[in-house]
């Protein structure tokens, strides 16, 4: 019985929308305009405990469309937010786990919302590619460890 009381925890406890923002600053005429746009996207995963053995990761992910004189087709962002019971961890795998693991969920998530929004607001859809995110994770850990806030991963 104390075996399994030290075994690791780690479940779903809420998946769920955060925050949505939609804007088309040109509407109507934007609509107009037959040029394809360049399309930005930005990644950003942040991880805050909420109560012992629970966590809140919220994957913002935010995509622009601009056309080449700068004007701005619109401009989405989802925060996709997710509770998870993570327990008997090691400390030092907390932060892979809620920067790699718990964003490998809420991707998918956040992709479809993203792609509704756009579709609602009259445009194709935008299908986001597949993210790595522990090539992202290990990335921005040699990059600058000292320089950002522990439980966020901003990812451009």
């Amino acid at each position: 019985m104390s075996e399994n009381a030290q075994a690791p925890v780690f479940s779903i406890e809420k998946l769920y929308v955060k925050d949505l923002s939609l804007e088309v600053p040109g509407a109507p005429r934007i609509f107009l305009d037959r040029e394809n746009p360049q399309i930005n996207v930005q990644l950003r995963t942040e991880a805050a405990g909420v109560d012992e053995g629970v966590y809140e990761v919220t994957l913002t992910v935010t995509v622009s469309a601009k056309l080449a004189d700068e004007r701005t087709v619109f401009l989405v962002e989802v925060a996709q937010g997710g509770i998870f019971q993570i327990r008997n961890i090691p400390e030092g795998d907390l932060e892979p786990v809620t920067m790699i693991g718990c964003p490998n969920i809420l991707f998918p998530y956040a992709r479809e919302a993203i792609s509704d929004a756009i579709t609602r607001a009259g445009f194709q859809p935008v299908v986001l590619a597949p993210v790595n995110f522990e090539a992202l994770y290990q990335a921005q850990q040699q990059q600058q460890p000292e320089a950002r806030e522990p439980g966020e991963l901003p990812i451009q």
